[in-house]
């Protein structure tokens, strides 16, 4: 890893607002290049496009963003992508004014859904139309190629576009692939992410001290985020003294005491909805850390300096899983569930399995352009507490370069 080039990079990260006079993420050249990498997929595969209702993969492929975190779970928007020319979105109803604006954007039409919510016992009548005027739309684009990809799919809706001849594929793989490469403008809208996760880590350091709870602490991330432009935050990964083993305990009104490790993992959606994922453990003071909580810390700071270091461009998954730290047995039983795994819009493609784990191993090799958080947990399985550390890094045509910059805990590591 090049710390001067990693430096330099957070040094000139942009700032959030759009100013004439300072480089700065150029929004319609980004929306041309990712969905430039979606038709590349959909045109290596003979598909005459996609359907995408996850909302990151419509953001991803349009540039268009409407209550994301509800829409996840309230099936009221989605896209049709096409392998060749613009997107047609099909909006909740009452917000098709919102991406008026977007060049990556043929039309704009009130979507039709089915969910027993919006449509109780007139489901099968809905799925019915919405499969009729998806039909027309793809006949009238793409001809009789009737090889189409979706990445998510209500039975009714699938069951009704095969009983007009369609063949149905993953379009899981079409996005985290056309997903996985990042470009220059990408890469800034992350550092500026990473900048706004940062502030807010600093804030949980300063406010960390005995008698506030665990909810409160993380409290701070949130509020930070949400200041400065960000989006919103995938869990409630923070935990204290005891709950810092095992890992993957949320957060709750448990009140930290001096002496004790607080651990935790962002999982923040920043400004233009990009991912920071890094993970920090501190130490409640006042006083100095135990040698046995120094103990842990410097293993997984170890793990974590070994696997960026053991990263190339063009070696395989399976070759970076094999050449990963070995994880000693006191800590096997707890370790992390993989070594790394891909970072954009949220966690994506590739995830990394641990060395004994390569059965799991994703075909594929580690690509520049690719961002990629590295982990480590490290914890005993009768052990009291446990460290949770992780990097952002970019990989480059020479090696790597880190994203997260945020220090680690000196008190550690003297």
């Amino acid at each position: 890893m090049n710390d001067v080039d990693s430096i330099r990079l957070a040094r000139n990260a942009p700032g959030i607002a759009l100013h004439d006079g300072t480089a700065q993420p150029d929004m319609r050249r980004m929306r041309a290049y990712r969905l430039g990498r979606i038709q590349e997929q959909l045109r290596k595969r003979d598909l005459a496009g996609i359907i995408l209702y996850d909302p990151v993969n419509v953001r991803y492929a349009t540039g268009s963003s409407n209550m994301n975190v509800w829409m996840l779970h309230n099936q009221k928007r989605y896209c049709w992508v096409p392998a060749d020319g613009a997107t047609t979105l099909y909006e909740y109803k009452q917000a098709m004014h919102l991406s008026e604006h977007l060049e990556t954007i043929k039309e704009i039409r009130p979507a039709v859904t089915w969910t027993y919510f919006g449509a109780g016992n007139h489901a099968p009548a809905r799925a019915q139309t919405w499969v009729e005027e998806l039909h027309a739309l793809i006949r009238s684009e793409s001809g009789d190629n009737q090889r189409i990809a979706a990445d998510h799919m209500d039975p009714m809706g699938s069951h009704g576009l095969e009983a007009l001849g369609y063949e149905l594929h993953d379009g899981q793989e079409v996005m985290e692939l056309a997903r996985s490469i990042k470009s220059d403008d990408e890469i800034n809208c992350m550092q500026i992410a990473i900048s706004v996760c940062e502030a807010g880590m600093a804030k949980m350091r300063e406010e960390l001290k005995p008698g506030i709870t665990e909810n409160q602490l993380w409290s701070h991330l949130h509020q930070v985020n949400i200041a400065m432009g960000g989006e919103w935050i995938e869990t409630r990964l923070l935990a204290s003294g005891g709950r810092t083993n095992p890992w993957f305990q949320e957060c709750n009104d448990r009140i930290i005491r001096a002496g004790e490790l607080v651990a935790f993992d962002t999982d923040l959606i920043g400004p233009f909805g990009y991912c920071a994922d890094i993970s920090r453990t501190y130490f409640c003071g006042p006083g100095r850390p135990t040698d046995e909580q120094k103990r842990l810390y410097q293993t997984a700071y170890d793990q974590i300096q070994h696997n960026i270091g053991a990263i190339r461009p063009g070696m395989s998954f399976l070759d970076f899983a094999e050449t990963s730290w070995p994880v000693p047995n006191e800590f096997e039983a707890r370790r992390y569930a993989s070594v790394a795994h891909g970072v954009g819009l949220c966690d994506e493609w590739p995830r990394v399995p641990f060395s004994h784990g390569t059965e799991e191993c994703h075909d594929g090799a580690i690509e520049p352009g690719m961002t990629l958080c590295v982990e480590s947990y490290i914890g005993a399985e009768d052990g009291v507490e446990g460290v949770k550390l992780e990097e952002q890094i970019l990989v480059t045509d020479s090696g790597t370069t880190r994203l997260s910059t945020f220090p680690y805990e000196d008190c550690f590591l003297s």
